[in-house]
């Protein structure tokens, strides 16, 4: 049964009015609710449809925006614990600790959405804003007559690279995995090995499928909407628009529309991650996070904690126990003491303001998965990164990075299926020659820290007035507005 967050706001049924449909993994979820948050920001009737323990993770902004009067509102819905088996609690990837309870949650997702169909019948909106996994309101649109938006929070060269390996398949023309080859027709020369391709450009796989399935959707679809600015690809927007036409929107980073959000709600307070780096050298600290699923064996472990203490750098890890573990498995021994005795870092296990912390200017180095959202933070903050793709869109990601000359590679090969890394052992001395590029004052730190800095300016620009990215949400809003008016009987 669906149920709405009360609040005082009073809708007029004459304001366009959206539904906003998040998929469950907090990646997805932060930046499509950011999208929602924009749109109530600009007299948009904003609706946001999940489950009740996925909307515990935005619920503060959301109520944050409805005391400032806009309109916005939570729609929630049960998931199906008992019946497929789960904890009551674990409604998204990222709270999962197997490949089973993954499958789980996947098939309660899929149990959800003829109830989800019916509640935006009910609701009669004037568009639907959907992730890209939910290829199937493009059917209940058509059905309304109304407009459907699918959201991407990828960049344009991810896109771009993937449509290339699609069509033109020169993954399947090299003669061993580790073979480098040209993607072709790119606006750059850009080199991949076949082992650095997803599996699913490689050979049919279910995931696969649900790709096709979300590409046949585009087809249908009003517009794309991507997390992602102008200034940073421009070429591969260009390159997008000239293969998908001209609906296609870029309104990102949105995280960075609402930067010092989390300060104003005490976040300094609550993690002594930002008083300690306080007390930390410019540009001294290494910061570490692979995001909230990636789950590494034992022996990868131990050569990131050896890497961290022979570097000399101090730094902040944040570090996933696994399952119902009290420690974190893998670890050298007496690490933790040292690191404590010797005030050489922080070890974090739970969640961390990841943006407070790359904005902070103790913070010389980001030792990052390549997830996207991550990429736009360091973007933002100005902070170098060193790259270490794992998997989903992570290598085309790391690929942008090196167009943009603001990182260094560790030298990761080989894409993994799922967030459970098989792939070969990162070696620490990877990850040390990695840290001293960026500390040792070489040429090339300097240069890599240099476009940094200078892109991170450029970043600042796209989210205030006259902004790429405002720009381009105006337009979208503006658009989505003459059609509910041509719609009229």
């Amino acid at each position: 049964m669906a149920s709405e967050k009360k609040s005082t706001i009073m809708f007029n049924n004459k304001n366009l009015h959206v539904i906003f449909l998040p998929f469950f993994t907090s990646s997805h979820i932060i930046p499509l609710v950011h999208a929602a948050r924009l749109f109530s920001a600009r007299g948009v009737r904003s609706t946001v449809i999940t489950t009740v323990h996925n909307a515990l993770i935005f619920q503060s902004s959301v109520t944050n925006d409805i005391v400032k009067g806009h309109p916005i509102s939570i729609r929630t819905i049960n998931f199906p614990s008992s019946k497929v088996g789960l904890p009551v609690g674990i409604e998204n990837v990222n709270s999962v600790t197997s490949l089973d309870m993954t499958t789980k949650l996947f098939i309660g997702m899929s149990m959800l959405q003829k109830e989800i169909e019916q509640l935006i019948r009910d609701l009669a909106p004037d568009c639907i804003f959907s992730d890209m996994f939910y290829p199937w309101t493009v059917d209940l649109a058509d059905e309304l007559n109304i407009p459907r938006l699918l959201f991407y929070p990828s960049c344009f060269l991810y896109h771009s690279m993937f449509h290339s390996l699609k069509v033109y398949e020169p993954q399947k023309k090299v003669n061993s995995e580790s073979e480098w080859f040209l993607v072709p027709n790119l606006p750059d020369q850009i080199m991949m090995k076949r082992s650095q391709v997803s599996e699913h450009l490689k050979t049919k796989t279910g995931f696969g499928e649900m790709i096709e399935k979300i590409q046949e959707s585009e087809k249908r679809s009003y517009g794309l909407v991507h997390n992602t600015f102008y200034e940073i690809e421009p070429a591969y927007v260009d390159h997008i628009k000239k293969i998908k036409g001209p609906k296609v929107w870029h309104i990102g980073p949105l995280f960075q529309f609402f930067i010092g959000e989390n300060r104003e709600k005490g976040v300094y307070e609550k993690n002594n991650c930002l008083s300690w780096l306080d007390d930390q050298r410019a540009e001294s600290v290494i910061y570490v996070c692979f995001g909230s699923m990636v789950k590494f064996p034992e022996a990868q472990i131990t050569e990131i904690a050896l890497a961290l203490e022979e570097s000399k750098q101090p730094f902040i890890w944040v570090v996933r126990k696994r399952g119902n573990d009290q420690e974190i498995r893998g670890l050298p021994q007496g690490f933790e003491e040292r690191i404590v005795r010797g005030n050489m870092g922080l070890i974090m296990t739970g969640w961390a303001p990841q943006v407070e912390i790359l904005e902070h200017p103790a913070v010389g180095g980001f030792l990052t998965h390549c997830g996207w959202n991550s990429v736009l933070e360091a973007v933002v903050a100005g902070v170098p990164l060193m790259t270490w793709p794992l998997y989903a869109e992570h290598f085309y990601n790391e690929k942008l990075v090196q167009l943009l000359g603001i990182g260094v590679g560790v030298g990761a090969d080989v894409w993994n299926p799922s967030f459970e890394i098989i792939s070969p052992i990162i070696e620490k001395r990877a990850f040390i020659e990695a840290i001293q590029i960026l500390t040792d004052g070489s040429a090339i730190g300097a240069n890599i820290k240099r476009n940094s800095r200078e892109l991170a300016t450029k970043t600042k620009k796209v989210v205030g007035e006259g902004g790429s990215s405002v720009n381009e949400l105006t337009t979208l809003i503006e658009e989505l507005k003459a059609v509910k008016l041509a719609r009229k009987p």
